[in-house]
């Protein structure tokens, strides 16, 4: 594991994201990825959906333990829906770095102004 705290995060979701890699050709008896990538992509979506319904539970109930068990869960499971995509977890990064200083409110603009700019509505 890297040693810079910046690289840290990163070094942990690309290795998780090379084991991802590895099992998803696997066999779907022996490894949990292997199966929710051969019942396809809705699979994986749901699992996305469910663990984050979870997170929202556990941070209602302001169950500290139980919100960084929940987010771990939501996080590897949209690993797996970025995965299926051909997204590593550096571009996501990039975005979230691409978008650090600037307001929502700002964010949200600039989403609104280059969808106009490409010919859809907001």
């Amino acid at each position: 594991m890297s040693q810079n705290p910046a690289n840290g995060s990163l070094d942990t979701l690309e290795r998780l994201a090379d084991v991802i890699d590895q099992r998803r050709a696997g066999d779907p008896d022996k490894s949990y990825v292997a199966r929710l990538f051969q019942k396809g992509g809705d699979a994986i979506l749901k699992k996305v959906g469910e663990e984050a319904t979870e997170l929202v539970m556990a941070a209602k109930d302001a169950d500290r333990q139980k919100i960084v068990y929940e987010t771990a869960d939501l996080w590897f499971h949209s690993m797996l829906a970025l995965a299926q995509h051909g997204i590593r977890p550096a571009e996501v990064l990039a975005e979230l770095e691409r978008r650090e200083g600037l307001s929502g409110l700002e964010e949200f603009a600039l989403r609104k102004l280059k969808l106009r700019e490409e010919g859809g509505t907001p």
